[in-house]
């Protein structure tokens, strides 16, 4: 049971997945705004593979599940899902910003990767009491 002074780990990990949602969603929608990107986007949808597609859309499902998987797993699971979770969402924030990426994306992904290492250091210090 949570006092109002102490916030369940789990709502709070959750939470900040969401809050790592939003920050992708967002440099995503700002990255849109500079010159020649509806270009780069006529050209990817020419050199995509569908493979690639659904690696991408896997890899973005990672934190998605998350939300949901780190408010509704015990605290054992939990752990391990962000322990798998947060290394692989690491390098495909980074990698995404390879290649042009506008100066807001790196702004997003650092704020990303300061909140996945936050996570990993809740889910680190769980105490079993907690659970």
């Amino acid at each position: 049971m949570t006092t109002p002074n102490k916030l369940d780990r789990s709502i709070l990990i959750s939470t900040t997945w969401a809050f790592i949602l939003f920050n992708m969603i967002y440099a995503d929608i700002i990255g849109m705004l500079r010159p020649g990107y509806l270009e780069l986007l006529d050209t990817m949808s020419k050199t995509l593979s569908v493979s690639t597609v659904m690696v991408f859309s896997v890899l973005l499902e990672i934190p998605i599940a998350l939300v949901l998987l780190s408010r509704v797993l015990r605290r054992g699971p939990n752990r391990i899902v962000n322990f798998i979770g947060v290394p692989i969402t690491i390098p495909f924030v980074i990698f995404g910003g390879l290649g042009g990426a506008p100066l807001s994306y790196f702004f997003f992904a650092g704020i990303e990767i300061i909140a996945m290492l936050m996570i990993l250091y809740l889910a680190i210090r769980w105490p079993r009491e907690d659970a």
